[in-house]
Parts: C-alpha cells; sequence; structure tokens
C-alpha cells in the first residue's frame, strides 16, 4: 500500500518509533495523520480503555473519513519477572495486546463496508524470541504477534492486510530509560545493537509498501527466529548461557 493521500493514525505517536513513523509518512503526502498517546500526540488517548480507541477511530473518521492505516504501536515494558504484581501484568496486558484489540473491533465495520484496510501492530522481536529480564513483555509481545498473525488470517477475505513489526533494540525513550536503570532486559538489547527510530520507520514505509506481514528492522531476527524453531533445545541452551553471563554466573 502507498500512503500518498491516506488517512493514518499512529499510536504510541508522542514519542520513540510512533513519532518517527509520524515524521516519516509525512513525507509519502498522506491525506492526514493523526498521533495519539497519553502525551506529547495530537490526541489523549489510552488504548487501554476500550472506549477511548473507539472514539479515536470515530472522530478521526468524522474528520478526515475512513482510515486506511491504523498503528497500533503503543506499548510499554517493565523490566521484572515473573513476580510482577498482578496489576503490572494486568496493565502490560492491557496496553500491549487489547490496545490492538480494541483498534480491530472499532476498525473492522468500516473494513467490512468498504473491503479495505491497513492495520499495522507493533510488537518485537521478543514476540518472536524471548525478551530476558521481562517476563510481563515477553509474554504480552508472543501475544500481540499471535493476535496480529489472527486477524491476518481470520479477517483477510473482508479486505483487512496486517503487518507485524518486530523490532530488536532501538533508541527510543523506553529503552534508554531501562538501560539507563541497569535492566537486564534492555542489557540484553543494547548488546544486540541499537538503531534509531528513522530507520524503523523508514523499514515500515518499504514493508507496508509490500504488505509484508513481518516487518523486521533488524534482519538477523528472522534467523533466530529460524534456530528457534528448528532447533529450540539448542536455542534455549544459548539463551541461558546469555542469562549466566547478564547474572554473572
Amino acid at each position: 500500500m502507498e500512503l500518498h493521500d491516506k488517512v493514518i493514525v499512529i499510536t504510541g505517536g508522542g514519542s520513540g518509533i510512533g513519532a518517527a513513523m509520524a515524521e516519516r509518512f509525512h513525507r509519502e503526502s498522506p491525506r492526514a495523520i493523526v498521533t495519539a498517546d497519553l502525551r506529547g500526540a495530537d490526541r489523549q488517548v489510552d488504548v487501554s480503555d476500550g472506549g477511548a480507541v473507539a472514539a479515536l477511530v470515530a472522530e478521526v473518521e468524522a474528520e478526515h473519513g475512513p482510515i486506511d492505516l491504523y498503528c497500533s504501536n503503543a506499548g510499554i515494558a517493565t523490566g521484572q519477572g515473573i513476580d510482577a504484581a498482578d496489576d503490572v501484568w494486568q496493565r502490560v496486558w492491557d496496553v500491549n495486546v487489547m490496545g490492538t484489540v480494541h483498534a480491530a473491533r472499532a476498525l473492522l465495520p468500516t473494513v467490512r463496508a468498504r473491503g479495505e484496510g491497513y492495520l499495522l501492530v507493533t510488537a518485537s522481536a521478543a514476540g518472536l524470541l524471548t525478551n530476558l529480564g521481562d517476563a510481563p513483555y515477553s509474554a504480552t509481545k508472543h501475544a500481540a504477534v499471535g493476535l496480529a498473525e489472527w486477524l491476518s488470517i481470520t479477517h483477510a477475505d473482508e479486505g483487512l492486510k496486517v503487518s507485524c513489526l518486530c523490532p530488536q533494540g532501538v533508541r527510543t525513550p523506553m529503552l534508554m530509560g531501562g538501560i539507563d536503570a541497569g535492566e537486564e532486559s534492555a542489557k540484553v538489547v543494547e548488546m544486540m545493537g541499537i538503531v534509531e527510530p528513522s530507520h524503523v520507520a523508514d523499514v515500515v514505509v518499504e514493508g507496508v509498501r509490500d504488505e509484508r506481514f513481518l516487518i523486521l528492522p533488524h534482519p538477523e531476527v528472522a534467523e533466530y527466529a529460524v534456530t528457534r524453531a528448528t532447533t529450540p533445545d539448542r536455542w534455549l541452551g544459548g539463551m541461558r548461557k546469555l542469562q549466566r553471563r547478564l547474572s554473572g554466573g
């Protein structure tokens, strides 16, 4: 899909990847770009609130027409393990997974009526692999990838196209804050190499143009995923060694 003359919504658009996508998309001359976030965006929206997401979609459609591309990009991390409090697990689930559920529910009526629409889900390489040091993030990003696959399969014949963005390390406030705080999960990502949000945005434009399901700003993630799928015990052994190294073992 070309972005020229399209109506685009980007959640998590106040900073990081979302802000970079908004800046890059503008160069494609879309009809409208609307960013949504808790702060720093065109609209203040908490994507864990289904009513707020539905209102966002309705308002954009009323102002600009049907949404051609909805980027479900808002996400949060914790830097915590299995012992994270229940409310932490719930909050991460509500943002990283339910944010896309709410978006799909709001978008599908118009997709069915038009016979077209595009949903970009920002998951993570953690959703294809894992993220040491952050159990809630890893679990919910796996769920985000699975949800994106399900939507792509189930609603393709109604006209819905789906892409799933799975970067590794990106120089965003979320990652850099974790590095500064010494979080284990952030240190792992830093070791794997950090790219700029602008690079991710360029890759997204290419991926959406080609209508690829998996969009990988770090191409090596595809190789890691093959290793994980074909030799899982070897993969787990390597990850355990990395875990020991991080833990000083």
